[in-house]
């Protein structure tokens, strides 16, 4: 911004999109402002101009006042940001501080602190003031924080998306050879249709659901997708570890057209890494003998795709973890059990999916049970019939776990 549009922003005066504050204001007050920019359509604070549309300037060293609207930003705004700053000339040595923040911001309702708390802002024409519930509520919806699968993943497009897989999955899963070409606008348009894929801004993007599902370069978009299987010779976490793997990729395996496994997904990997680092011995079974593995893989695929469809994939910079000790296998998935679940009613077989189109996918390819009362029909009786132990399911503060004992 120049000298000349600055003057201009400020002839203009204050509006839903313009707020004109000292530099003096206590952090509590901007972080307010902040937030209801946000939440609204983006806009600017001009620190150093009076409400009158006088220049009083900036009365803090330009370095340290940059620095303060950084830390306010950070601390006191949820979630945080990195706003645009910039310093101009409005007359001689009266300098302008300009705060922006963008409009579309994605990641809606931002907070700011208030004390010990976080509210919710909203901007009414030149006025900030608390979110209504319902306003609230609007927020979310508009930033795809109640689903957050369908977001776009900016800096995408369907060349992201695997098109051998997709093919595999209408052809062989659905047996549906009737789809538009590859690359049509009418391929396009049935990848929107299945919420793999979504219009912005006039472009095309995958969905955060549709690169989980058939992501040619999941982690590079998604680094929060995989899964992080560590394997430990002891009873308790430690350095010394038999075995670290990151495991990412697409959900789904690909298949060629008789069935043969060209690619597995993410499931099926993490399942070979368990099979690579646990004990088998032989048992009769009518009079044969037959391999028994120290967890009997039903039960525990039934938790891995559980942990995959139904974490929290808003909480970023944090893998499932799948931990493999002497006495015991734990999944942690992070995230809290969403809505009114609660480890009670899964047992009794509630359901639940926090990413609907996740849990359709995977039902295609037989990965969830139909009913979607996988614990309590298939874990908890196979580990029952396995070892005669119970599954422990424990919901901490960020995180759900199940734990497997060996």
């Amino acid at each position: 911004m120049n000298r000349t549009d600055l003057l201009q922003l400020i002839a203009g005066g204050e509006n839903s999109r313009v707020e004109f504050k000292r530099d003096v204001i206590p952090p509590e007050s901007l972080a307010s402002r902040l937030a209801g920019l946000l939440n609204l359509d983006g806009g600017h604070v001009l620190l150093g101009v009076e409400d009158d549309r006088s220049i009083s300037g900036l009365t803090r060293a330009t370095v340290k006042a940059e620095e303060w609207v950084m830390q306010v930003a950070s601390n006191s705004l949820q979630p945080s940001i990195i706003p645009t700053w910039e310093v101009v000339e409005a007359d001689d040595g009266v300098a302008v501080g300009i705060v922006t923040v963008p409009a579309n911001a994605p990641d809606k309702p931002y907070k700011a602190k208030q004390g010990s708390h976080w509210v919710t802002k909203v901007r009414v024409g030149t006025t900030t003031r608390d979110a209504t519930r319902e306003e609230e509520q609007r927020l979310y919806q508009q930033s795809g924080g109640l689903r957050y699968g369908l977001k776009p993943v900016p800096g995408t497009s369907l060349d992201d998306l695997d098109t051998r897989r997709l093919l595999d999955y209408f052809n062989r899963v659905l047996a549906d050879g009737d789809h538009p070409l590859p690359g049509s606008e009418s391929w396009a348009q049935l990848l929107c249709n299945l919420e793999l894929a979504t219009r912005s801004h006039g472009q095309t993007l995958a969905t955060v659901d549709g690169m989980l599902l058939f992501g040619r370069r999941v982690a590079r978009f998604l680094p929060q997708s995989g899964i992080r299987a560590v394997c430990y010779d002891g009873s308790a976490p430690d350095y010394a570890v038999r075995a670290d793997e990151k495991i990412t990729g697409p959900l789904v395996p690909l298949q060629s057209d008789d069935g043969a496994l060209l690619e597995t997904g993410v499931v099926d990997r993490a399942w070979d890494f368990v099979r690579r680092n646990i004990g088998v011995s032989a048992a009769l079974q009518d009079a044969r003998s037959v391999q028994r593995w120290d967890y009997p893989e039903s039960a525990l695929r039934e938790v891995l795709v559980n942990a995959v469809v139904h974490r929290d994939y808003s909480i970023l910079g944090t893998d499932i973890m799948l931990s493999i000790f002497s006495d015991r296998l734990e999944v942690q998935s992070p995230g809290r059990l969403p809505n009114t679940v609660t480890v009670g009613g899964m047992r009794a077989g509630a359901r639940y999916a926090r990413n609907q189109v996740l849990v359709n996918f995977m039902r295609d390819y037989r990965y969830v049970d139909a009913r979607g009362m996988g614990i309590r029909n298939k874990v908890v009786p196979v580990m029952a019939s396995h070892n005669g132990s119970e599954p422990d399911l424990i919901e901490e503060e960020h995180r759900f776990m199940v734990r497997l004992w060996k």
